[in-house]
C-alpha cells in the first residue's frame, strides 16, 4: 500500500494545487471521490488492468462512466492518469486530496464510541473541547458500544484516547502483571 501511496501523492498534490488555485476544493473533491469509487468496481479493475485496452479507451470508459460529476478539467486529469497508466491510483489520489483539504480547512473527523448515549449537549461540549485541544473543526461521528462499561473511545487521526473503563481496567491489568 504504500507505494500506492507514495505513486499518488504528486497526482494528489497537483490536483489539490489546482483546485485550491481556482477555489473548486469542493467540486474537485466531490469528481475525485466518485472517480475512485468508479476505479474500485470490479468491472473497471478489469478494465483498467487489461492489456489489450488503450489508455484512451480506459479513459473514455471512466469517463463515461462518472458522467456530469466530472468537469473538462476533470476529464483532462483522468485522461492524463490514462497516459500515465495511473487510473488504478484514483482512490488513494481521492484519499490523499481529502487529506489535503481538510488540513487546509483546519478541520478533522473524529469517532466517538461511548458507552452510554450522548445527548446534545455532552456532544457539543465534548467537541467543543477536542476542537480547542487539536486546533480544529471537528466533525463527529458518535456510536455506542456497551462492552466498554462506561466512558468513551475518541478517535481522531492517529490520535486516540481510551477514556473507557475497560481500557482503565485493561491498563490496570498490565500494570499488576509487570
Amino acid at each position: 500500500m504504500a507505494e500506492l501511496s507514495t505513486l499518488a501523492r504528486p497526482y494528489a498534490k497537483a490536483a489539490f494545487e489546482f483546485a485550491a488555485d481556482v477555489g473548486d476544493l469542493q467540486g474537485w473533491s466531490k469528481s475525485l471521490s466518485t472517480a475512485g469509487a468508479v476505479a474500485q468496481q470490479s468491472a473497471v479493475v478489469k478494465l483498467l488492468s487489461s492489456p489489450s485496452s488503450t489508455a484512451a479507451q480506459q479513459a473514455a470508459a471512466v469517463i463515461e462512466i462518472c458522467g456530469d460529476e466530472l468537469g473538462a478539467t476533470g476529464q483532462n486529469f483522468i485522461a492524463i492518469l490514462s497516459e500515465n497508466r495511473r487510473l488504478q491510483l484514483l482512490p488513494q489520489i481521492s484519499h490523499q486530496f481529502e487529506i489535503m483539504k481538510a488540513n487546509r480547512e483546519k478541520a478533522i473527523d473524529v469517532d466517538v464510541v461511548s458507552a452510554q448515549e450522548m445527548d446534545a449537549a455532552q456532544q457539543q461540549t465534548l467537541s467543543d473541547a477536542l476542537s480547542a485541544k487539536l486546533e480544529r473543526k471537528i466533525n463527529m461521528q458518535v456510536s455506542l458500544d456497551k462492552s466498554l462499561l462506561g466512558g468513551a473511545v475518541i478517535r481522531a487521526g492517529d490520535t486516540v484516547i481510551d477514556g473507557s473503563i475497560r481500557g482503565r481496567l485493561t491498563k490496570l491489568a498490565e500494570s499488576l502483571n509487570s
